[in-house]
């Protein structure tokens, strides 16, 4: 199963507004590659929640409850068909007991290929297993 990693601004909507909140609708994506990684997202993923702004840490993991559909707020489909802007419904699963942040992903050269290293302004974007290891091991998760 596939595990994806998602940025917020926690001033906008932290992950614990995510635990308040038990599901939301994650929208607001723009970027062609994240919406991609949104699109490719499937009901039973799990995602890495990962805090912009001055914290710049993973600090939860939440679980994929809906397969992508189009976003309410700005409908429209792709020429193949998919939602033009994709969203998909998370809940909550687990706090981090210990933030990973980006400094130490960039400090570990197991992480110098991952694209929250390397295209630091992406949104969204899956994990690859190996490193979704590590993060989990990292972060108590």
């Amino acid at each position: 199963m596939p595990t994806f990693l998602l940025k917020t601004e926690p001033g906008e909507y932290s992950f614990a507004d995510l635990v308040t909140d038990r599901k939301t609708c994650w929208s607001g994506v723009s970027n062609p590659a994240a919406l991609q990684a949104i699109r490719s997202i499937r009901k039973g993923d799990e995602v890495l929640v990962y805090h912009t702004g001055d914290e710049k840490a993973v600090v939860g993991l939440a679980k994929a409850v809906s397969n992508p559909y189009e976003d309410p707020d700005r409908p429209g489909l792709t020429p193949e068909g998919s939602p033009k802007f994709a969203v998909v419904d998370l809940k909550p699963v687990k706090a981090a007991m210990t933030p990973v942040t980006l400094a130490e992903l960039k400090a570990d050269k197991h992480f110098a290929s991952f694209a929250l290293v390397k295209q630091s302004r992406l949104s969204a974007m899956p994990v690859p297993p190996t490193m979704d290891k590590l993060i989990r091991e990292r972060a108590g998760l």
